[in-house]
């Protein structure tokens, strides 16, 4: 594919020394439209690693993420860390493009296992401060009467309810179409529910609304229901 070629020149032209080159994102899939870019992750043996990068090739818009072994797994921690880690998905779904000594088949067996242990569990405080926040922003939306405020406070809901249904799950959170794409994963349909539910609520159809608000609060009470009224952090 033509993608897919474009990308090996131009790790061969740029990173000659490169050890591993992986092509990555959603040109590889069918989520693919005429503004993906080439996302293509760099293994060298130092500098000028790391940088990240963004240019035109060929016409193709492109995302660099040139990394040594050693930086790629202080991203790699640092990501996990948060429960995001583009940077082992990159790794673990890509193409593999150029392998010179074996690291890159390496990093992406690891990458595979460490995405399908989950990411580290979210701790009762985060937990409790992410209901909290849930909460507060539903009162707000059920005694909302401006309908600018009303998009805002949905779109707010909209991703809030999403990382805490995906935290409850023990599954990886995203950002964005990512964000998206793994509660789609995870659960269809509560994210059939919850997108349907958001772009309604944005009608300003009281009733819509009222179901927006309905699916919000069962994503609450799976995580432990409403929290209010006696929260206190120092």
């Amino acid at each position: 594919m033509d993608h897919v070629s474009i990308a090996k020149e131009l790790v061969r032209d740029r990173f000659p020394e490169a050890q591993a080159a992986f092509l990555a994102g959603s040109v590889l899939t069918h989520h693919r439209t005429p503004t993906s870019d080439l996302d293509i992750v760099v293994l060298l043996t130092g500098p000028p690693a790391p940088f990240r990068e963004s240019l035109i090739h060929d016409g193709w818009p492109v995302e660099l993420f040139v990394q040594t072994e050693a930086d790629w797994r202080l991203f790699a921690e640092r990501e996990t860390a948060a429960r995001r880690s583009p940077l082992l998905a990159m790794c673990a779904e890509g193409l593999l493009l150029t392998d010179a000594d074996g690291l890159g088949a390496a990093l992406q067996a690891e990458s595979r296992e460490r995405l399908a242990a989950g990411p580290p569990p979210a701790s009762a405080t985060e937990m409790e401060d992410r209901r909290y926040a849930l909460t507060d922003t539903l009162d707000d939306l059920r005694g909302c009467t401006d309908p600018l405020e009303r998009t805002y406070l949905v779109a707010h809901l909209l991703e809030r309810a999403s990382e805490l249904a995906l935290l409850t799950g023990g599954h990886w959170l995203g950002g964005g179409k990512w964000l998206s794409r793994r509660l789609a994963a995870a659960d269809p349909e509560l994210h059939r529910r919850l997108t349907a539910g958001a772009v309604a609520a944005m009608s300003g159809r009281t009733d819509e609304e009222g179901q927006f608000a309905h699916v919000v609060g069962e994503v609450l009470a799976s995580a432990g229901g409403p929290r209010w009224a006696g929260y206190r952090r120092s």
